[in-house]
């Protein structure tokens, strides 16, 4: 049993402020997206009202947060606790002895997201690691300090980057990186993965940086860094081919790829473990974003179905909106049309749009997740992967099958 110990915390407030390159950056008030959590007759709910931008109202008290911990283990002891949150963790005025409750030196910590900003002595992770922490993610960004300065407002790069040295002597470190062009690739990555893979980091996420909303920035905030153009798809895949070949440690990418597991959807590429899924028996459309388009298009190909595939001009399927469905053109969707489950949009103004050729159309919307992106898969086996897609596409087909045309 995994418990996760969520400590609140809002982005740019309870982490020393916004990292220029921060998803959150510059948001001001959303108006309710619409979600797969919203009641069959209103549109907005706390989820895509409020928590879709991690709308906390600031850290948790210490007492709270154990207190949550303690019910969801129902008087068992967990086998690992993960600490997480909104804001950075090492922000948490009370990080050390709620690691020290909840880990009561017998449950493995996790550390879910920390950049070290917080840290200022140098060596917090002493205790740390003393009290439970066995593995934490840390976003470097660069083991540059002067970088981290400017583009993290890290005041205190020197002592967040030896926290990482000392994490990574006892601990499983997974670190972070967005990808800014000219800013810290090329060059400035070759150095921080060389610094990382003496350090004894186990792994690195190499993240693709969003600029506009077909990225991923749907909160009205692109901009965040004007005149920087992010890499393209195929740019960064063939960035995260070369560091996962040059370097010792586990390389993945966000949206794509895992050159280890083939995730996101490795189904596309280890096609012998299709015939593990049922058959398709009926029709439908799958609107998709473009990152997954062409593997979706692949997979229901090779199964021989009469599925077809359609991608709005969105990376990423779960972040699309009801503006990206309004570009949709309907020549090619049939009467039922499967939509990612976790789509931000009313399922009713999703039913009038995509009808709106005067064509009764049934939406769907398909499983929470088909496949699994670099931040998840790092951790995982080819075998891994495999099962949780296999899983997935048995739901999507069974729903096809029972509801489609």
């Amino acid at each position: 049993m995994e418990i996760l110990a969520d400590v609140g915390g809002r982005p740019g407030l309870d982490c020393h402020g916004y990292c220029s390159y921060c998803y959150f950056k510059g948001v001001r008030s959303v108006k309710p997206f619409g979600c797969k959590h919203c009641l069959p007759f209103k549109k907005g709910c706390d989820y895509c009202s409020r928590a879709i931008i991690e709308g906390y109202p600031g850290f948790k008290p210490l007492e709270m947060v154990v207190f949550e911990v303690a019910q969801k283990a129902f008087g068992a002891r967990p086998d690992k606790v993960t600490i997480s949150g909104g804001g950075d963790l090492s922000c948490y005025p009370e990080l050390l002895p709620l690691v020290r409750m909840v880990g009561q030196g017998k449950v493995p910590v996790h550390l879910g997201y920390t950049s070290g900003k917080g840290f200022s002595g140098g060596d917090e992770a002493m205790d740390l690691m003393q009290s439970g922490v066995k593995e934490v993610s840390f976003t470097v960004f660069s083991t540059r300090p002067e970088l981290r300065r400017r583009y993290m407002g890290d005041k205190h790069p020197e002592a967040a980057l030896s926290n990482l040295r000392l994490f990574c002597q006892s601990c499983d470190v997974y670190c972070a990186a967005v990808i800014i062009p000219g800013v810290n690739d090329s060059s400035e990555l070759e150095k921080t993965c060389a610094d990382l893979e003496e350090m004894g980091a186990k792994g690195l996420i190499l993240m693709r940086f969003a600029n506009t909303p077909e990225q991923g920035l749907i909160l009205g905030n692109a901009p965040l860094i004007p005149g920087i153009v992010p890499n393209s798809v195929e740019e960064f895949e063939r960035m995260v081919t070369d560091i996962n070949d040059r370097f010792g440690f586990r390389v993945t990418g966000t949206p794509l790829w895992d050159p280890e597991t083939g995730a996101p959807f490795a189904l596309a590429r280890h096609r012998s473990d299709l015939a593990r899924l049922p058959p398709v028996e009926r029709e439908a459309t799958i609107v998709t974003g473009s990152v997954a388009r062409p593997f979706l298009s692949a997979i229901f190909q090779e199964l021989g179905a009469r599925v077809n595939v359609v991608s709005v001009n969105k990376d990423v399927g779960c972040l699309i909106t009801i503006d990206d469905l309004k570009g949709l053109s309907l020549e090619e969707v049939k009467g039922t049309v499967v939509i990612p489950g976790r789509t931000l949009a009313f399922d009713r103004e999703m039913e009038a749009l995509l009808s709106r050729d005067g064509r009764d159309r049934r939406v769907l919307r398909g499983p929470e997740r088909l496949t699994v992106d670099g931040e998840i898969s790092i951790s995982m086996s080819r075998d891994d992967v495999i099962d949780l897609e296999i899983e997935a596409f048995k739901e999507l087909i069974e729903m096809i099958n029972a509801m489609g045309d």
